[in-house]
């Protein structure tokens, strides 16, 4: 849980990579498809150089759309300020902005593990995504990391330009393997925003 409310809004984008606008849709009383709101994207700094942007969540596997139940719960979920990086039993589609990596990030990027599927797609930029293996994959962008309850780290591959990278995490059961359960976890020094939003795994 969150021991504080992030605060969102559009003019706490901190990189200069373009503004973007959440288009919802939904239904008029003849069923015919229309725009239900349009607005931009609402940014909170998680450090001086991570900025989040949550565009949408769900609590339900299979959330109910009818009488608009979805957003209004979307919208609940934001203002009670406890989202964590994970909705349990739900999903989140976050947009992530990564500033130029310093020498002590290059080095010491956050490795965590959430109990979660993500679907990460790079959208501006080159980041670097980081196992506890060792492991490394440079993914540029349009590139696509399917990221399955595994301890891992994102790391901006340039020391002069932003990233961007949007995710979708589901909710998803333990990872099991040789007979252990491998809990969501972080190592090292994690700044505080970031370790609020990693609260509610932990």
């Amino acid at each position: 849980m969150l021991s504080s409310k992030p605060e969102y809004s559009e003019s706490n984008q901190q990189s200069p990579l373009p503004a973007v606008q959440r288009h919802i849709t939904g239904h008029n009383q003849d069923g015919q498809a229309i725009f239900h709101s349009s607005k931009p994207g609402a940014w909170a700094n998680m450090g001086p150089s991570l900025d989040f942007n949550v565009v949408y969540t769900t609590s339900v596997p299979k959330p109910s759309m009818n009488g608009d139940v979805d957003i209004s719960t979307h919208e609940s979920v934001m203002d009670s300020g406890k989202l964590g990086l994970v909705h349990p039993n739900g999903s989140v589609c976050r947009m992530v902005d990564f500033g130029p990596s310093t020498a002590d990030e290059h080095a010491k990027p956050i490795m965590h593990r959430t109990q979660s599927l993500d679907y990460g797609i790079v959208l501006e930029g080159e980041v670097e995504c980081v196992l506890d293996s060792g492991e490394v994959r440079l993914m540029k962008r349009g590139d696509i990391a399917v990221q399955r309850g595994t301890m891992h780290a994102w790391r901006n591959a340039s020391s002069t330009e932003w990233a961007r990278i949007i995710f979708v995490l589901l909710a998803a059961e333990k990872v099991n393997v040789g007979g252990k359960e491998l809990e969501a976890d972080v190592e090292g020094e994690v700044p505080d925003n970031v370790k609020q939003q990693l609260a509610g795994e932990l």
